[in-house]
């Protein structure tokens, strides 16, 4: 399957809230509902990310977004705000092509890391990211605003116990 990975179009970014909106449904699968009906960035927020050079779509051999990555830069390094990919076209390497094109972008940017949170148990978070290079970050490897971003995920009702920073270097 061809595909392309390119900067978002001012036209497209409501078509990533649909992808987000539609890779997150399936966590409702997993016992997360929470997470399901989480509302995605607005198209607003996904503006300044692609103005920032900091947002990137997948996009199918008609040219149409079917996943996008985006970027924060936190405690000094890339930070994996945002991976998604519509579920049916899920396990042909999207993801993965987003992200090794974030790890890429990332050093050539002069980051030496990328990092994220994700679910420790979620099949296709933690587990994925490990097997994608990315490990587990101790507590004293946390800066303070990775710590603060943690937080702001449990304000929002994500249990701390289920989930987990990750790092790779670049």
């Amino acid at each position: 399957m061809p595909f392309d990975i390119r900067t978002p179009r001012p036209d497209e970014l409501e078509r990533l809230r649909d992808i987000e909106r539609a890779a997150g449904a399936i966590f409702a699968e997993v016992g997360f509902a929470d997470v399901a009906a989480h509302e995605p960035e607005s198209a607003e927020a996904l503006a300044e990310y692609t103005r920032a050079g900091r947002a990137w779509l997948i996009a199918d051999d008609d040219d149409l977004p079917v996943g996008y990555a985006v970027v924060d830069i936190v405690d000094g390094v890339a930070h994996l705000e945002q991976l998604s990919v519509v579920p049916e076209r899920g396990r042909q390497g999207l993801g993965t092509a987003l992200l090794e094109h974030t790890c890429t972008w990332a050093a050539a940017h002069g980051y030496d890391a990328v990092t994220l949170t994700t679910f420790r148990a979620v099949a296709w978070n933690a587990p994925y990211y490990a097997k994608h290079g990315f490990d587990i970050m101790s507590d004293d490897e946390i800066g303070p605003e990775l710590r603060a971003l943690c937080a702001l995920e449990a304000e929002h009702g994500l249990e701390p116990g289920q989930r987990v920073c990750m790092r790779r270097a670049v």
